[in-house]
């Protein structure tokens, strides 16, 4: 039996006001998977799930992509849109994950109204463990769904850069609890 050999990705990292980003890429150069260096346990654990075993040796992301992500973190919102991505996935995921690119920048949804956009308003568990699976932060802005009563819920890469994100994009959020920290 020929098993098919692992695939290898560019991993590249990029600085940023809220630590450093891993960016992983495929030969045609498409972004994959963009993860925070603190995270990047996750990161393989992700890959590994859409991709089987994967290789990630050291290389440059497109420049095209490198810069658009700058563009994004000094202010241009809308340089997102130009960048090339594509995610594996099962098809319940892809749907959840192309339906949060139609999130604009500057708002927020819940997962009830997520499920409810995709006419599946029972499957809401179902469209937040697809959130919480989406391999592309920021590019893929599963930062923009919040709690239904508008509390932060949890995020891939921690809540504080949950928060600075929605503020960085202009989103309004309530204070935190008197208990310090929001639940997640």
């Amino acid at each position: 039996m020929n098993a098919k050999p692992p695939e290898t990705f560019g991993l590249d990292r990029l600085q940023t006001p809220i630590g450093p980003a891993l960016l992983v890429s495929d030969a045609e150069g498409a972004l994959l998977a963009l993860e925070w260096e603190d995270y990047e346990p996750r990161l393989r654990q992700l890959l590994r799930l859409q991709y089987g075993a994967a290789v990630l040796k050291e290389a440059r992301a497109p420049n095209d992509t490198r810069a658009a992500l700058t563009g994004y973190f000094d202010g241009d919102l809308d340089r997102l849109d130009m960048i090339k991505w594509r995610v594996a996935g099962t098809p319940f995921q892809r749907k959840v994950w192309t339906a949060l690119r139609t999130i604009p920048v500057g708002t927020t949804t819940n997962y009830g109204a997520l499920a409810a956009r995709l006419d599946m308003p029972k499957a809401v568990r179902a469209v937040g463990h697809a959130n919480g699976s989406n391999p592309i932060n920021i590019v893929v802005p599963c930062h923009r769904v919040i709690g239904a009563n508008g509390s932060l819920t949890g995020y891939g890469g921690g809540l504080e850069r949950k928060r600075w994100l929605l503020q960085h994009e202009g989103v309004a959020l309530k204070p935190a609890s008197r208990r310090g920290r929001m639940a997640a």
